[in-house]
This record gives structure tokens, C-alpha cells and sequence, in this order.
């Protein structure tokens, strides 16, 4: 039976990696299968995980309709017997509704990799209609760290290594790169707006005043 899995982390816990992973397997076993993405640090139309690796990959926009797209494909001749989905979270319910329909109606089995939560801790739309639809939820086992060494757990957007809490839901970035950046901390820290950057500047102040 094909399935619809949802593999679920933050930022630096391998997704993107284990998507390629995932595809480099099922293609390795003879099955055809696409790869899709949205936003990804690498530009469009790109799969592209921290350690380097980065392969050409299908664009998600607002108009994609994957039922339509893998129909037209599957009526030309084409095999599809998979669906890879990297950053998943930025997909509109409507297209995670589609890929549930693959699964169902075309036995197609469809991977997506996403974060669950956005910098103010609340689900992304996508993800959340994952949740609600997936035959599967992996979260992945690699731990991303807090600056404290603790499990990082939520993801935190900063201008010029500030912790900032409003805004539009998505703002494409990369740590270190550019005004905006995007950061990993557990819990505790990411309730205290605590980035790297604040602590340091607070032990520096507590070392200046003994």
C-alpha cells in the first residue's frame, strides 16, 4: 500500500539530506519517482541540505496542482511510482489534499520533509494539514542544538542576531546570511527571545561589571 509520510524537524536536523537520501534509494531499486520543492536557501528549483549536496528539483508555486501535473505526466507514458516533497510546510492545505489523493488514487507514495512550527511557534498551514492527513509521522532523530547545548526544539527569526516575534509567516532565509536569519533554540530560551547573540552580549556585560 503507498503511504503519505511526513518527516518532521527543525532547522539542522538532516530533512533535506534524508529527502535525497530517500531518493537516491528508490531510484537505486528502479522506481521513478520527482522531486519537489518551495523556497529552498539554494534558490528555485533546488534540493539543497547543509552538507552540500544539491540536485534540480520540481518548483511548488500557488498554482501547482500535483493531481493535474502527475495525471498529464502518468496520461503521457510517464512512470511516477513516488513523490519526494522537500519544505513541505510552505505547501497550501489544498496541495497536501492533492497528494493525499495521489496516494489513495494512483498508489503513488509521497515523502514530505517540512518543519512543523514557524518563528512564533505556531504550525504552518501545510504541516498542519500533514499532520491531520499522513498515514506516517517521523520526526527526525537527529537532534538539532540550542546555542546551551540543550535540544533545540523551535525555530526563531532574528534581525541583526535579535530575536523578533512578528512579521509575515514566511521570510526565506539562512543562518548568518543577510539581515534575516533563522536560528534553532530549545524551549526555554526561545521564550526568553535568548538568541546566541544575546547571550553573549549579556555574559560580556556580566564580565565588564564583575
Amino acid at each position: 500500500m503507498a503511504e503519505l509520510v511526513f518527516f518532521s524537524g527543525t532547522m539542522d536536523s538532516g530533512k533535506s539530506t534524508l529527502a535525497l537520501q530517500t531518493d537516491h534509494n528508490y531510484r537505486a531499486r528502479g522506481r521513478a519517482g520527482l522531486i519537489f520543492s518551495r523556497g529552498d536557501r539554494a534558490g528555485q528549483a533546488r534540493v539543497s541540505s547543509r552538507l552540500g549536496l544539491d540536485v534540480a528539483a520540481h518548483e511548488v508555486t500557488d498554482d501547482t496542482d500535483f493531481w493535474a501535473e502527475i495525471s498529464s505526466r502518468r496520461s503521457s507514458g510517464e512512470a511516477v511510482d513516488y513523490l519526494v516533497c522537500d519544505e513541505a510546510q510552505f505547501y497550501s492545505p489544498e496541495q497536501v489534499e492533492q497528494l493525499a489523493r495521489l496516494v489513495d488514487e494512483m498508489e503513488i507514495d509521497i515523502f514530505a520533509f517540512g518543519i512543523t512550527t514557524d518563528f512564533r511557534t505556531r504550525l504552518f498551514p501545510g504541516s498542519a494539514r500533514l499532520i491531520e492527513l499522513a498515514d506516517r509521522i517521523d520526526v527526525l532523530q537527529v537532534q538539532s542544538l540550542c546555542w546551551c547545548g540543550a535540544r533545540a526544539t523551535l525555530n526563531a527569526r532574528t534581525v541583526d542576531g535579535l530575536m523578533v516575534t512578528e512579521g509575515e509567516q514566511v521570510v526565506i532565509g539562512d543562518v548568518g546570511r543577510g539581515e534575516v536569519a533563522y536560528e534553532v533554540l530549545c524551549r526555554r530560551h526561545h521564550m526568553r527571545r535568548m538568541t546566541a547573540l544575546t547571550a553573549r552580549r549579556r555574559s560580556a556585560d556580566e564580565s565588564l561589571w564583575g
